[in-house]
């Protein structure tokens, strides 16, 4: 990418110094640092609100899907009041095909950059393997690829600080059941921790990441650096509504949602099971996306993802928006701006 000279560099400081003394939020406080073998609970709790880098690293190549990481992307998230980023990336489209399924040393450089990024304007950072789409469909062929690919990324990230998170896997579905899930789920954790004995690990549930499936988790119950992640989307006819890659979603087009009656009962509902499981299970939980597709109305988004976003944190779960700058996104790329009605509702303003 473009790197930042100086003289764009300083204007952009000067253009948030003016933002933020217009605005009526004060800046976000400076987080003080984790200690190295910092546990779930204070993981998460440094986690608190992020937004997803979404529909860049995950792409089959950065910008493919008109998006790439900036450098200005970073002091921007951090300014509106987003404490970690969380970052999609497709390791295997960067991998070798044969043993010992090498990551290309070019896109390890990129993700370096990233993290660097992320650290130097106090995000904390979750690194996950996004849209390893083989692995879903046939993982008893990927399950040894699968664990190669986070051996390597464990090495090359084991001394960074423990604001640097790993996500194993997002979203696992398809042939890849809840037993066969627990079994690699294991297996890769036995591989990162030889070298990263308290990183903060996130690992969540089969079909896409769903609080109903929590309980068929198998966790090591004497490693406390896990964080237990889940994603919601629900009613789906309301977040998916036009989204182009899910059949028959024209059909949902002009569903509204109310914030009230069943709309709320449900999302309350959903999130008390989640908090039962993690009250139960003494896990913390991290709401990793969540976000309502920009074919809704604004009005209808702007109350789900306002509802969501407190119904996560009335229970103690640190949360990440779907997504910062596409479909989905709380940042308008073109017009250089929030969509306040979005940002609003992921920070109310304080009275």
């Amino acid at each position: 990418m473009r790197p930042l000279t100086f003289a764009r560099h300083s204007l952009l400081i000067v253009l948030l110094l003016a933002l933020t003394a217009c605005s009526s939020t004060p800046p976000p406080p400076t987080q003080p640092p984790l200690a190295a073998d910092a546990d779930a609970f204070a993981l998460a709790q440094r986690l608190g609100k992020g937004v997803n880098l979404g529909n860049m690293l995950e792409a089959p190549n950065e910008g493919d899907w008109g998006l790439r990481v900036e450098a200005e992307d970073f002091p921007l998230i951090r300014a509106a009041g987003f404490a970690h980023v969380r970052v999609p990336i497709r390791w295997s489209a960067h991998a070798a095909a044969e043993a010992p399924y090498t990551i290309d040393p070019d896109f390890f450089s990129r993700i370096d950059w990233v993290v660097d990024q992320a650290l130097a304007n106090d995000l904390a950072v979750v690194l996950n393997v996004h849209h390893y789409d083989e692995m879903y469909a046939d993982p008893t062929v990927h399950d040894d690829r699968f664990v190669a690919i986070w051996t390597q990324i464990a090495e090359r990230y084991k001394d960074r600080p423990a604001e640097v998170l790993f996500e194993f896997l997002n979203e696992p579905n398809g042939a890849l059941g809840a037993a066969r899930w627990n079994r690699i789920f294991a297996k890769t954790l036995a591989a990162v921790r030889a070298t990263n004995p308290t990183r903060g690990i996130v690992v969540g549930p089969v079909e896409w990441n769903s609080f109903a499936r929590l309980d068929e988790l198998e966790l090591p119950e004497d490693d406390t650096h896990l964080i237990v992640t889940f994603h919601y989307y629900l009613p789906f006819e309301f977040t998916h509504q036009g989204a182009e890659w899910a059949p028959g979603s024209d059909a949902w087009l002009g569903r509204t949602w109310s914030g009230e009656g069943l709309d709320a009962s449900d999302v309350d509902a959903h999130f008390d099971q989640a908090a039962k499981w993690a009250a139960d299970h003494h896990r913390p939980l991290y709401l990793g996306e969540f976000g309502a597709y920009s074919k809704a109305d604004m009005d209808s988004r702007a109350r789900w993802t306002a509802y969501v976003a407190r119904a996560a944190e009335s229970r103690g779960m640190a949360w990440a928006y779907w997504e910062f700058a596409s479909g989905f996104g709380v940042y308008d790329p073109a017009a250089k701006a929030w969509r306040e009605p979005l940002l609003k509702a992921l920070f109310p303003p304080t009275p």
